[in-house]
C-alpha cells in the first residue's frame, strides 16, 4: 500500500518549497528527446498536490494525475485551476493502477516509490505502468539511494522555523534498508499552535534490483542517472533516475 498523506496535505507546498520542480520537468523533457518521443498524454503517477502536473500542462501536455490522497488531489484541481489549466485526477493506490487510458509516457518523480516497502508491490507498480503505457511509452521515475536512506536519514533529525509553521523530522532506521519519519508540526491558527504528527516509511532499493524487476516486466532501453545529472551513479549518489522504454 502506498503512503496517504492527511494532515500533511495542508502544509505539503510549504514543506517542499525548496524542490527542484522545474528540473525533474525539464529532465523529463530532455529523457523524451532521447527516446524520440514527443509525448501528448502524460500520466504524472503519486502527482501530489501537483506542482509538477501544473508545470507539465502549462507547457502544453495533457496531464492525468494519481494519486491516494483525496486531500492532496483537491488541492492539485484548486492550483490547477488558479493557473489556468485542466488536470484529470484519479484517487487510485498506484500498486493497483488502472489507466483510463493508454499513456505516451508516465512519470513518478519525487521519492514516490520509496514509500512502497513490499518489494513484491514495487513489482506490481511496474506492471501496471507497463500496462498503462501504449508500445514506445516511456517511463520516468527517481527514488532516494540506498545511501541516502541507509547513511543520511537514518537516525537523524531535521528542522525548520518560520513565524507560522515549525516542524520537527525525525529519521528512525528500523530493518536493513527501511526508515521511518516521524513529522511533527505546529501550524499557526490565529494566537495559537496546532500540533499534528505523521509517521510515514520509505525503502531503499538498490539500482540492480530495479533494473531487475524493470527487466522482469518487460521493460527495455534501462537507463540510470545520478542527482538529476547524465551521469551514472557512484556509491555517494543521492538520488538515482531512471528512463525506460515499453518496446514497440
Amino acid at each position: 500500500m502506498s503512503v496517504s498523506y492527511t494532515r500533511l496535505a495542508q502544509v505539503y507546498d510549504r514543506f517542499m518549497a525548496d524542490a527542484p520542480y522545474e528540473e525533474w520537468v525539464r529532465f523529463a523533457e530532455s529523457e523524451w528527446m532521447q527516446f524520440q518521443l514527443t509525448p501528448k498524454k502524460v500520466m504524472d503517477l503519486a502527482c501530489g498536490t501537483g506542482s509538477i502536473s501544473v508545470l507539465l500542462a502549462k507547457r502544453g501536455y495533457q496531464v492525468t494525475g494519481i494519486d491516494l490522497s483525496e486531500e492532496m488531489l483537491t488541492i492539485a484541481e484548486e492550483k490547477g485551476r488558479g493557473e489556468g489549466v485542466r488536470l484529470q485526477l484519479y484517487q487510485q493506490d498506484m500498486v493497483e493502477l488502472r489507466s483510463p487510458e493508454p499513456m505516451d509516457s508516465i512519470i513518478c518523480f519525487c521519492d514516490s516509490l520509496n514509500y512502497i516497502t513490499d518489494p513484491q508491490a514495487v513489482f506490481q507498480t511496474f506492471e501496471g505502468v507497463y500496462r498503462s503505457l501504449k508500445p514506445g511509452g516511456v517511463f520516468l521515475f527517481d527514488v532516494h539511494s540506498l545511501y541516502k536512506i541507509k547513511d543520511l536519514f537514518a537516525d537523524q533529525s531535521f528542522h525548520w522555523i518560520e513565524d507560522d509553521l515549525v516542524y520537527v523530522w525525525d529519521c528512525q532506521a528500523e530493518e536493513e534498508n527501511l526508515v521511518t519519519h516521524f513529522l511533527t508540526f505546529f501550524a499557526r491558527e490565529g494566537e495559537l499552535y496546532r500540533r499534528f504528527e505523521e509517521t510515514h516509511l520509505q525503502r531503499g532499493y538498490s539500482e540492480q534490483q530495479l533494473r531487475t524487476w524493470l527487466e522482469e516486466v518487460g521493460f527495455a532501453n534501462i537507463h540510470c542517472h545520478a542527482d538529476l545529472t547524465n551521469m551514472p551513479p557512484v556509491p555517494t549518489s543521492e538520488r538515482l533516475f531512471f528512463s525506460c522504454q515499453r518496446p514497440m
